[in-house]
């Protein structure tokens, strides 16, 4: 009986420590900063962050900035705050730049449709150089190449989108899957490669009222049929619907009546929702569907 009630013991604290590992901030954290391409006159950087003392096999949130693939930055005062906050649980972070081809052509109802979707597919290009970059240095960096994440918001999150299921990758290995998805105010240009071996574990954030990225299926910006930057996409809603039909993980968080004004508010109102997918959705592969709604 007392062998029984020592495994008991170890089996307690064990599941104690392995959830305080990835959902108590207790970690100290350290960034270091690192080139990972150089396309023509852009030299592309990242922002690691990293737990002190988890020396290895860490899982790994890649985040991407917004600005309408022409503006943001990966380090703004946001962005830290919420790597460092993520960090502080045992993940490490790394937070991207990319190149904002979009700076002389505008994101809006002018802009021909086929950039805005360049604009998608060279920020996923781009994300993948990164982690193509972090899995070929990963004795330096040490993370899990099973629990990789991609982040981001607004245009970062339609870059990441796209990247998870609708880009055809040539740059990351043949085998390779992100382990996770995390979308804020983001949206794809077709559903139609959601399926049983592309759909991964998804958290989705959108305000119901957004007026630039559609919740559920509309033009982007809203645009008329007629203008150039007439394009359909699909948003959180949708995405979550494709991903519930199939019997997949995701976890949407709808914020009532929200604008686009809420696309970088869950990276510091919506910190312990993040924290919970990762542990529970990645971390533990709970295949959950969770929706939940607040209002704006």
């Amino acid at each position: 009986m007392k062998f029984k009630l020592t495994l008991l013991f170890c089996f307690v604290c064990q599941l104690f420590f392995s959830q305080a590992e990835f959902l108590d901030p207790s970690y100290n954290v350290i960034k270091t900063t690192h080139t990972y391409a150089v396309q023509k006159k852009d030299s592309l950087q990242l922002d690691f962050y990293q737990p002190e003392k988890i020396l290895e096999n860490k899982p790994l949130l890649v985040y991407v900035h917004g600005g309408s693939f022409s503006g943001g930055q990966r380090d703004d005062d946001n962005t830290v705050q919420f790597a460092n906050q993520i960090a502080k649980r045992g993940y490490a972070v790394a937070s991207i730049s990319y190149r904002l081809i979009m700076k002389k052509l505008g994101f809006s109802c002018n802009t021909k449709a086929k950039d805005k979707i360049e604009a998608f597919n060279t920020a996923s290009e781009d994300i993948s150089y990164a982690v193509k970059y972090i899995l070929e240095n990963n004795s330096l960096f040490k993370i899990n190449p099973d629990k990789i994440i991609i982040s981001g918001t607004s245009s970062g999150a339609e870059a990441v989108l796209n990247l998870a299921y609708v880009y055809k990758n040539k740059i990351l290995p043949r085998k390779f899957k992100f382990a996770g998805v995390i979308g804020m105010a983001g949206a794809i240009t077709t559903l139609e490669y959601i399926d049983d071996s592309r759909a991964i574990p998804t958290q989705l954030f959108h305000g119901t009222n957004d007026n630039k990225v559609p919740y559920h299926i509309a033009a982007h910006h809203y645009c008329n049929e007629k203008d150039d930057g007439y394009l359909m996409l699909y948003g959180s809603r949708a995405i979550a619907d494709r991903l519930k039909g199939l019997g997949k993980s995701y976890y949407l968080f709808s914020i009532h009546g929200g604008t686009h004004s809420w696309s970088g508010m869950p990276m510091h109102r919506c910190v312990s929702e993040v924290v919970d997918f990762l542990y529970y959705d990645i971390v533990k592969n709970s295949n959950r569907q969770t929706e939940r709604t607040i209002g704006f």
